[in-house]
């Protein structure tokens, strides 16, 4: 009888810790860029942004009065892939073009990101490699699930609604 009781405890546990986890974890936000929407930098006041330096063929650096806005916030920022394309970082990425993307984030916020995040979490080892030799620190799938992670534009799912929740 007591193994039945464990059976539904342990997983029980292992979720309310992971709730507080989220819960006490900074929030972030994914997608931040001028080409895209985002009302969600006001309504949930994320901690860490992560900015997409070159969203369809339009430099960050080059939007200085958004470059100024975003950094007015005082937010920590991390660096989005270059161009946010679909699974950009599970094909070859050559080292020239994630520095482009770094020198365009530095040129918009006067320094070089510290911290990526792949579009759509994905990465190849191959590329993992390029990243982490660039001296910043990958995030992936486990930062995700331990941080409340909203988008601009509400265009992921699950919806920001519910990760607001959860």
């Amino acid at each position: 009888m007591k193994r039945v009781h464990l059976f539904w405890i342990i997983p029980l546990l292992l979720i309310f810790i992971l709730l507080w986890i989220r819960l006490l974890s900074p929030t972030e936000l994914d997608d931040v860029t001028p080409g895209i929407s985002c009302p969600e930098l006001e309504i949930y006041n994320p901690n860490i942004l992560w900015v997409i330096p070159n969203f369809e063929n339009n430099p960050i650096e080059k939007n200085e009065k958004w470059c100024e806005e975003i950094l007015s916030l005082n937010k920590t920022i991390g660096m989005h892939g270059i161009h946010h394309t679909y699974e950009e970082f599970n094909n070859e990425i050559k080292k020239e073009d994630l520095e482009e993307g770094m020198n365009e984030f530095k040129g918009c916020f006067g320094y070089s990101p510290t911290m990526f995040k792949p579009p759509q979490l994905k990465i190849s080892p191959e590329e993992e490699e390029v990243v982490l030799n660039t001296g910043m620190d990958l995030k992936g799938m486990f930062n995700q699930v331990t941080h409340k992670v909203y988008h601009c534009n509400d265009s992921t799912i699950p919806k920001n609604k519910w990760i607001k929740i959860f």
